[in-house]
């Protein structure tokens, strides 16, 4: 489904047995604001095998646009959907990005949750841009590993432009960019309640806690964004 440019899927991904690989990115309305912005970032989105709708700003925006009804998939809820698939398949993964500290905490849950998942580890080097030497050794301890999935957590869009920049030195089956559910899976940071998430306001409890640092993505992007939706229907219907 195409979205503001952008082709958005309306379901969960199928995921490969064996062979190929697949990118799964997410979109909300603040990445699409930065995307606008960022040439190298709207690659990368564009780029993605499969874009899941992070957001009920583009549940919203499909139906406003669009009529059509579609699914809000965050991504804690693939992050759920494959390690469940990894389980009954008895396969690895590899989480790269967070702290040593969020890792541990991970693979000890992992290990509780997901008995038969295999899983790898790195916490990379916590800057804005890695050199060429710092990538080839994060690409080649993927591969050593030999992991099915990859899920990158170094929040956006760094994640989706580095995975974007190195897809073709990367081998896992599935790569996926999933941000702060390193945290929430973790328990670092608290995922809101489920009354909200069902509510489509999984935004409000978390901006509460941190005006200061969300105050772009839910004081400005938002905005931005639903001017864009209302503008490009007018544009459609030839009022503007």
């Amino acid at each position: 489904m195409r979205l503001l440019g952008y082709n958005i899927s309306k379901d969960y991904p199928e995921l490969p047995a064996n062979g190929g690989m697949i990118i799964i990115n997410t979109l909300n309305p603040h990445s699409y604001c930065i995307s606008k912005k960022d040439r190298e970032f709207e690659e990368a989105l564009q780029d993605s095998d499969v874009l899941l709708p992070d957001g009920i700003g583009i549940v919203w925006a499909a139906r406003t646009l669009q009529r059509k009804k579609i699914q809000k998939i965050a991504g804690y809820d693939i992050f759920i959907h494959i390690m469940e698939y990894l389980n009954q398949v008895k396969g690895s993964c590899f989480f790269l990005g967070a702290s040593e500290e969020t890792l541990a905490l991970i693979r000890n849950r992992a290990k509780k949750d997901y008995p038969n998942v295999k899983v790898h580890t790195y916490s990379p080097p916590y800057k804005a841009k890695f050199n060429l030497e710092e990538s080839n050794s994060m690409c080649s301890k993927i591969e050593a590993s030999e992991a099915d999935v990859l899920f990158v957590g170094m929040t956006a869009p760094k994640q989706e432009k580095w995975v974007y920049q190195n897809r073709a030195v990367l081998y896992p089956n599935i790569v996926c960019c999933i941000g702060a559910v390193f945290d929430f899976y973790a328990g670092t940071v608290k995922r809101s309640h489920p009354f909200w998430i069902k509510l489509g306001l999984e935004w409000l409890p978390r901006f509460l806690k941190e005006p200061k640092r969300l105050a772009e993505r839910n004081l400005v992007s938002t905005p931005k964004f639903i001017l864009e939706v209302f503008s490009y229907k007018l544009f459609k219907r030839g009022l503007l």
